[in-house]
């Protein structure tokens, strides 16, 4: 006997979002990030089936996310279930760029000491950010003129980050809790983790924030000190710099000659390298 026909069912009302945030759980390994979207999402009162719908382009414009980070956050959507497009993290433009400047020490000050130390180390070892927050000072040894790295994959030799290393490692033994961290990059402050600490590890996001945090500085002090027959280099140089991620400048180092340290970004890289050569021919 076939069934009678119903009504359908009226649609359900939509939960608040801060309701509907609360019933979704965060992907494993990336409560942080899940819980920095959620707060972005209700900043604008977006609950997730809106940001699945909108995607992420209001989000970052509010909080002035770089690609990098947008491309970050997509993934740990899609991770927690939200079915947002994965942007394509744009390749560096001009695909050839003066990184020396970000290597360069013009203070004592701990955190632009930690940032030098880090740009020096990358622009000869461009590892991805997950590995530098997760590289240990037991794993990096300084000889005269190198700093010789080894971890799992293998082991490098790094030229030219010497000074900065030395430099970074004496500021650091002036603070008993820098001093006796395991990491290369430690955190220089608590933040608002629960298990924050000085000394401890910091997070992906955290470690994106201090590159942009150097570019910024090293940008203002570059326009600061310029003589008037470099002013028009210097604000070339500028107007790339607010471009700048790590990605691009680890993509940047690649493509200038640095040997790989995983497979992620090597293919772009290259491409960055042929369109140098075809510019350059």
């Amino acid at each position: 006997m076939p069934r009678a026909w119903q009504q359908p069912l009226p649609d359900m009302p939509a939960l608040p979002p801060a309701r509907a945030w609360a019933r979704l759980r965060p992907p494993p390994g990336y409560e942080d990030q899940w819980r920095r979207l959620a707060d972005a999402a209700l900043e604008l009162d977006r609950g997730p089936d809106e940001l699945a719908a909108e995607g992420l382009d209001e989000l970052a414009a509010a909080r002035g996310w770089k690609p990098a980070t947008v491309a970050l956050y997509s993934k740990v959507a899609r991770y927690g279930g939200l079915a947002l497009p994965l942007p394509v993290t744009p390749e560096p433009d001009p695909p050839q760029l003066d990184l020396r400047p970000l290597t360069r020490i013009r203070a004592e000050d701990p955190e632009h000491l930690r940032s030098v130390a880090w740009c020096s180390l990358a622009l000869g070892w461009p590892a991805p950010v997950g590995t530098f927050r997760s590289l240990r000072r037991d794993q990096v040894r300084a000889t005269a003129r190198r700093l010789l790295i080894t971890t799992d994959d293998g082991e490098w030799a790094v030229a030219g980050a010497v000074t900065a290393w030395h430099a970074w490692e004496a500021t650091r033994a002036a603070f008993p809790a820098l001093a006796a961290s395991p990491w290369v990059l430690p955190a220089l402050r608590r933040g608002p983790g629960l298990d924050s600490r000085v000394g401890g590890r910091l997070s992906n996001q955290a470690l994106q924030a201090t590159f942009t945090k150097h570019v910024r500085s090293t940008v203002g002090y570059l326009r600061a000190t310029v003589t008037p027959s470099r002013r028009e280099a210097v604000e070339e140089l500028a107007a790339a710099y607010r471009l700048l991620s790590y990605d691009s400048y680890r993509r940047l180092a690649l493509a200038a000659g640095a040997p790989p340290v995983g497979a992620r970004g090597v293919v772009r890289a290259a491409r960055v390298a042929a369109r140098s050569a075809r510019a350059g021919g």
